[in-house]
């Protein structure tokens, strides 16, 4: 009835309560280690230490929302999430992944499928030195008889893939997944355990003990959903950093996946506080902007085929070469460039889709644009204003849509000025041209991914 609402909450994770209640940062995050209070004596700072070899992760969980049944859960990527209530805003209980699977960190882009259990992977790297990434599965109902349980109680692992380095597992931010294949990318981009552990003592942050190797390869990983083993050809194509899948899906015996990659890790530096000075846009460019780009993998070709032939037979500047050891050396088709926090509509999910939604960036990563790119002809739809700075595009579909397009884009924009109050913006979908826009006087602040719940989605503590 063109109403509109706003309510905002600080998630009262165990950590946020910690921090509040001494006033100081008192658990470590990615990039700010803490240390034992300056007032200890010498011998409880000295057992601190000790203690601390890795030190237990943070329950900040602020990168996206995840549904797991009929309940929400705010993620980050250690192995804790927090239950929420979607219409409070109540922060509830804190589920530790750890419980039921061997991960120490898990992906905050989990996938669904058309039953609703969610697909998730995580990285095991304290399991008898033996370091893997799991895929994991969490019902989305458990049997009438156990009403009372949690679905995460019957949470199973669908598969392993174990690393290639046993004290440098890669880290990835999301995975790939089509009708029969999980995707997974093992990229140049390290973390290094030895460093890790010994992080506190030396005074540095989990983040610093990351390096990414531009001489290395990047090897691509496609797992059955099947059989769950993994397709025994081994692909793989530059070194390179990335954070977001866009989408994958099957097409004449070829896999086709779309990225939002990089050269380097640049983009990784310039959240450190220190290049988030007032001289930002002068000290923090990135030497490599984001490309979103189109890999065509042939799983069914010719075991016979030449060396040095394009294993490729869909339309596609994208290659796939055999090589003598028989590997397949995998280059891509770059659709376009600029573009970042990708959305698709996601019914369209693992199947051929036309368009994405997404933030573009220039210089920075601050998004100054939001756009509709069509992956077929190449066009781009753009909103922006001057002094406004929108948020990662969410698409909603209209129910009953037909096609892939109709429905709203909605994002939050903040402005320059922080008299100017942020909005809501809400786009029609297939013309980007503005249906609305809800001004709240509030202070609000850039945010990263979120997650649109439709009303009968709802379901109270209550209920």
């Amino acid at each position: 009835s063109g109403e509109v609402y706003y309510r905002s909450k600080y998630l009262r994770s165990d950590t946020y309560n910690c921090n509040i209640e001494a006033n100081r940062i008192m658990v470590s995050e990615f990039g700010t280690m803490a240390y034992p209070d300056p007032c200890k004596n010498i011998f409880a700072k000295a057992f601190s230490y000790l203690s601390h070899t890795i030190p237990e992760f943070t329950d900040n969980c602020l990168i996206n929302i995840m549904k797991a049944g009929d309940d929400f859960y705010a993620t980050g990527e250690t192995n804790f999430i927090r239950k929420i209530n979607p219409q409070t805003l109540e922060t509830l209980e804190k589920v530790d992944y750890n419980k039921y699977v061997a991960v120490n960190l898990a992906t905050s882009h989990p996938h669904y499928d058309s039953a609703g259990n969610v697909l998730n992977m995580g990285t095991s790297i304290v399991d008898k030195g033996r370091t893997k990434y799991l895929l994991f599965k969490i019902p989305s109902s458990v049997p009438e008889q156990e009403k009372k349980k949690s679905c995460f109680k019957h949470l199973e692992v669908v598969c392993s893939v174990p690393s290639r380095s046993l004290l440098h597992p890669s880290y990835y931010h999301s995975f790939g997944i089509t009708e029969n294949y999980i995707i997974f990318i093992e990229q140049p981009f390290r973390l290094d355990i030895l460093k890790m552990a010994t992080a506190y003592i030396r005074g540095v942050s989990w983040a610093s003990c990351l390096a990414f190797n531009k001489d290395d390869k990047t090897w691509f990983h496609f797992i059955d959903r099947r059989t769950k083993k993994e397709v025994s050809t081994k692909f793989y194509t530059d070194a390179m950093v990335f954070f977001h899948h866009i989408n994958a899906y099957e097409e004449d015996g070829h896999i086709i996946f779309d990225i939002i990659a990089y050269t380097d890790n640049s983009l990784y530096d310039m959240f450190y506080l220190k290049n988030l000075s007032k001289d930002f846009e002068e000290n923090a460019k990135l030497t490599s902007i984001p490309a979103c780009k189109r890999f065509v993998v042939p799983l069914q070709c010719d075991k016979d085929a030449v060396v040095d032939s394009n294993l490729v037979t869909l339309p596609s500047t994208a290659t796939a070469v055999k090589e003598k050891d028989g590997s397949i050396y995998c280059q891509p088709e770059i659709l376009c460039e600029g573009i970042e926090l990708p959305r698709i509509n996601y019914d369209y999910n693992g199947k051929k889709h036309k368009y994405v939604f997404a933030t573009q960036v220039q210089w920075s990563p601050v998004p100054t644009k939001i756009v509709k790119f069509n992956t077929q002809t190449k066009e781009m739809l753009q909103w922006g204003q001057d002094h406004c700075w929108p948020s990662e595009p969410v698409f909603v579909p209209r129910p009953d849509a037909k096609e892939e397009d109709d429905g709203v884009v909605l994002t939050c924009v903040v402005k320059t000025d922080p008299k100017d109050p942020p909005f809501l913006l809400v786009l029609d979908a297939k013309t980007f041209t503005e249906l609305g826009r809800a001004i709240v006087n509030v202070e609000m602040h850039m945010d990263l991914h979120g997650i649109f719940i439709p009303q009968q989605d709802m379901k109270t503590e209550t209920e």
